[in-house]
């Protein structure tokens, strides 16, 4: 329907203007239009542009700053502390405290297919064994073949709060899409937000 239209305003335009059927047959523009040509050049000016803001990072050269910080050397300093083995003259050290996922285990495990097919809904139980709560779990899963090959991951954060020393099963959690050739999927803790 549309082509029947197309040819009907094409004819009215060739009989207002005076020119012959055959002639617009064989007529295509040898040149670009005024709306090509206005394309082109704003994509050339943005390549430019770019160009000339990233100039050193784009032939190898340093940024002297990272991030908008300054860049500062590495300057040796000679240890003014005695080296003895008297405890009270070394500085102290300040123990670095445990992750929230460090505490946080995956105890079972599973996942099947929903949708048509190609979503990944997977069913698993957490533990916390830390003394406090902890929120925003983040979870990766990896899905491989039958034979083990490798075919793609998946990230998820869970916005639910597990409690202190406590379990919560999550059951049918949407991961993501996967590959319809997926067989197994091994998911595996990230990190976690402490209440």
């Amino acid at each position: 329907m549309n082509t029947a239209l197309h040819r009907l305003e094409l004819t009215r335009l060739v009989a207002s203007s005076g020119w012959s059927k055959r002639t617009v047959r064989r007529w295509r523009p040898g040149y670009l239009n005024a709306g090509a040509v206005a394309v082109l050049a704003i994509l050339i000016a943005g390549f430019v542009f770019s160009m000339m803001t990233n100039w050193p990072r784009s032939f190898g050269h340093a940024s002297p700053t990272a991030n908008g910080e300054p860049a500062r050397r590495a300057v040796a300093a000679a240890d003014p502390a005695p080296a003895s083995d008297d405890a009270s003259l070394r500085p102290e050290t300040v123990p670095l405290e445990a992750a929230p996922v460090d505490g946080l285990r995956i105890l079972s495990q599973h996942w099947r297919r929903g949708g048509l097919g190609s979503n990944a809904l997977v069913t698993f139980t957490l533990r916390n064994r830390n003394d406090y709560a902890v929120k925003d779990i983040e979870i990766s899963c990896a899905f491989s073949r039958r034979d083990g090959s490798h075919l793609t991951d998946r990230t998820r954060i869970i916005h639910d709060t597990v409690r202190m020393r406590g379990r919560r099963r999550f059951a049918h959690l949407h991961v993501g899409f996967v590959n319809v050739n997926a067989d197994r999927a091994k998911c595996t803790l990230v990190a976690a937000s402490r209440i």
